[in-house]
């Protein structure tokens, strides 16, 4: 599996493959060695590798609601279970809409999203207990992972184009601040695999939308191609919205892996024409004896 050849953005070991520490079996994860340092969590990016699903959804989907069979999904979780190491009971997920909320959940929350109990309108998630595995979906959005070591506190936010223009990453670093005391210099963060700027083509008004909430830096985040059409980089906006809400640079690792660049190994809203699974984020904090 630490054979997977994925297409990087630069050749930085930023991310490293299936050698998780906490990985098993043959279900290959993404994961960032900053945070792994912090010695407080498990976390992952999946891939498509691994699981049971088949068709547009082969084989690791874990989303309920893009059409895949329930059976192959729960299985699907079941083995991403025990590459983790946690209890398939502990998954707790929301059905996202492209917002800026956030919600801090417990071990009571365990389970959500699982079943007939799910949280609406929520794009992240925060909590200081162990127990409950935070977990997010993706196809191009952005995964956004923090993790407080001295408030032994954790986030774990979606930001498309709509969160990141609305600063998905600051408001979690304000939730945290709030729920748990947590203040941005202790935060570690990364910037998890999505769509880079190469790929990812948008209309002027998206773009305008940019150019308002970040004047004086367009030239960082948009490549304009002419006629109504810009490249916009989610990646360096991202890391903009997390420098700026006070996270340490050195706290901060950020992506080389693109997920429209790496259609057959990460599932791709742009590359796929929306005919796809879903990708997860997981994140929860170790149990100390």
């Amino acid at each position: 599996m630490n054979q997977l050849n994925f297409r990087k953005k630069t050749e930085k070991d930023v991310l490293m493959i299936s050698e998780h520490p906490l990985a098993s079996g043959n279900l290959p994860l993404l994961y960032y060695p900053l945070l792994e340092e912090t010695d407080m969590v498990i976390h992952g990016f999946t891939t498509r590798l691994g699981g049971v699903s088949s068709g547009i959804y082969s084989s690791l989907n874990l989303s309920f609601t893009r059409g895949d069979k329930r059976e192959a999904v729960l299985e699907n979780y079941k083995r991403l279970a025990q590459a983790l190491s946690v209890k398939e009971d502990s998954f707790c997920f929301s059905n996202q809409t492209h917002t800026t909320n956030v919600k801090r959940v417990g071990r009571r929350d365990a389970g959500t999203g699982m079943g007939d109990k799910a949280f609406t309108d929520i794009d992240g998630l925060i909590t200081d207990e162990p127990g409950v595995t935070l977990t997010t979906f993706y196809a191009d959005c952005v995964p956004l992972f923090f993790v407080d070591k001295k408030h032994h506190a954790i986030g774990l936010s979606h930001s498309g184009w709509r969160g990141t223009v609305n600063r998905m990453g600051k408001v979690t670093v304000e939730a945290m601040g709030r729920e748990f005391g947590s203040k941005p210099e202790d935060i570690f963060c990364a910037i998890g695999p999505s769509i880079c700027q190469d790929c990812y083509e948008v209309s002027s008004d998206v773009a305008e939308a940019f150019k308002g909430e970040f004047p004086g830096q367009e030239e960082e985040i948009l490549i304009d191609k002419g006629g109504g059409k810009y490249q916009l980089d989610l990646w360096r906006a991202n890391e903009i919205v997390l420098l700026e809400a006070g996270i340490l640079k050195e706290h901060l690792a950020v992506t080389n892996i693109c997920t429209c660049c790496n259609p057959k190994l990460l599932f791709s809203h742009r590359a796929s024409k929306g005919k796809r699974g879903n990708l997860a984020a997981v994140l929860a904090l170790k149990t100390f004896s």
